[in-house]
């Protein structure tokens, strides 16, 4: 089987992609440190939970990687029913995923935005990066919360936070 060969040099930048996230996040009065040239975090506050998003250019593969955690701690024990409700939930997903950082049992959801070619990032590209993993975050916390707090199944879980009620009482 043929491998793929992709030689793409690295493209001198007029702007680091994160100095866009920054000026956005200082723009809105977000809550961020940027303690590195390439990470970056900022703090936000969701309905049910706060949120730690990390931006990350990744130069390997001229990406914007976003990372989004909330406060939950996964227990061993209930391990395997959060890796299927992360499963069953990405199912759901048009873009971005969940996953559960083995090492310090946190589920996050993650995203890129890929900017090959030298292709620089745009203020609307940022904010929809930002927007769509904390909406992610928001929609399924709860989901997160009923296998861990309530002991209910994945797909118990997962079908109480998608449920939507039609019409009125």
């Amino acid at each position: 089987m043929p491998q793929l060969q992709v030689d793409i040099a690295p493209y001198d930048r007029l702007e680091h992609p994160l100095d866009v996230v920054e000026r956005l996040a200082s723009l809105r009065d977000w809550m961020f440190d940027r303690a590195e040239t390439d990470e970056m975090s900022v703090a936000m506050e969701g309905r049910f939970a706060d949120y730690q998003v990390a931006f990350t250019w990744i130069e390997d593969v001229e990406a914007l990687h976003v990372a989004c955690a909330f406060d939950i701690k996964v227990p061993d024990r209930l391990r395997g029913e959060v890796l299927k409700l992360v499963s069953m939930i990405n199912e759901q997903l048009w873009i971005g995923h969940f996953d559960l950082w083995s090492t310090e049992s946190v589920v996050m959801f993650r995203h890129s935005l890929v900017l090959a070619g030298g292709a620089a990032p745009t203020d609307p590209q940022c904010a929809m990066l930002l927007k769509s993993a904390v909406e992610a975050c928001e929609r399924y916390y709860q989901a997160f919360q009923f296998v861990l707090w309530a002991g209910k199944p994945a797909r118990e879980a997962l079908d109480a936070v998608l449920f939507e009620t039609e019409g009125e009482a």
